[in-house]
């Protein structure tokens, strides 16, 4: 089951994060010294994905921006001679000619609506959705992880990334059942958006890592308005499940909401302090403010 193409939906408008969203868009927000979008990017690149779709709306021309050439500013860096470490930098996470794709959700209708969106660009072969607020710490990355789970089924199925969360908040998360388990991945035995408090099937959640089969496209075309009048992705995830399997993967690493004030904060304490150029005067400046 070869995964080739992976799906970013960057329409949101980052509400959870204002006002600094209000002229930027959330996914451009830096963690460290990369914007959210790149680092889902290379999560995705060192994955094996080779076509990278992002499903953007309006005020998101800087995302189209950031994965192409800026001619003045790569002529600058060369005239200056002393400049090649950023030159390098900038070629590294420049991707290939031809690779990206572009389309816009016109209507926040949700994300099953924005992954419908990518239909056309897709076509008919199984794919990755990645949503860039949400990142994992670890390597190999959570999407790798997943297609070598995905390699090792040998069958037309698909795969959601979950996470243990506490009991007393599966409230807040789409949760999944769980059926028979072999080591860290396990059937998917029904999903569920926020349960009701002491309801939920298990304290699996539902993190932002799919990979879907195309037929999925054909069920959110008529797929009707769910939670808060959006056209949900769970709900096709659910419908699918009637005639194909879903599998649920514990997968390694230290996942970061960015999308919230306090997650974004701490992923870029963890980012930082996993780089070894920066680790020991980020924990110096840290420890000031604790023995305030």
């Amino acid at each position: 089951m070869k995964i080739r193409k992976a799906v970013f939906p960057v329409a949101g408008l980052g509400t959870r994060v204002l006002p600094a969203t209000k002229a930027m868009p959330k996914e451009m927000l830096t963690i460290v010294d990369k914007p959210l979008i790149q680092y889902v990017y290379d999560e995705a690149k060192e994955a094996g994905i080779e076509h990278f779709i992002f499903v953007t709306g309006r005020n998101k021309g800087v995302i189209e921006d950031h994965f192409d050439r800026m001619f003045e500013l790569d002529t600058t860096l060369a005239a200056r001679g002393n400049k090649k470490a950023e030159q390098d930098i900038l070629a590294r996470d420049q991707p290939a000619a031809g690779a990206t794709s572009f389309t816009r959700q016109q209507a926040p209708l949700g994300l099953g609506h924005a992954v419908w969106c990518a239909r056309d660009i897709v076509g008919d072969e199984p794919f990755a959705v990645v949503l860039p607020d949400e990142l994992v710490l670890n390597t190999p990355g959570c999407l790798a992880q997943m297609i070598e789970a995905a390699n090792k089924l040998g069958e037309k199925s698909n795969v959601l990334a979950v996470e243990a969360v506490p009991e007393d908040m599966t409230h807040q998360y789409g949760i999944c059942g769980v059926g028979k388990r072999t080591g860290k991945m396990f059937e998917v035995d029904g999903m569920v958006e926020k349960p009701a408090k002491g309801t939920a099937p298990s304290n699996l959640s539902i993190t932002g890592r799919y990979i879907l089969q195309p037929e999925i496209f054909k069920i959110l075309e008529t797929q009707e308005r769910g939670a808060g009048g959006e056209i949900q992705l769970t709900d096709a995830m659910r419908a699918l499940a009637n005639t194909q399997k879903f599998y649920g993967l514990e997968f390694e690493g230290e996942r970061h909401d960015c999308g919230s004030k306090p997650g974004f904060l701490r992923a870029n304490i963890a980012y930082g302090m996993a780089r070894a150029d920066l680790r020991d005067d980020l924990r110096a400046e840290m420890k000031k403010y604790l023995e305030r």
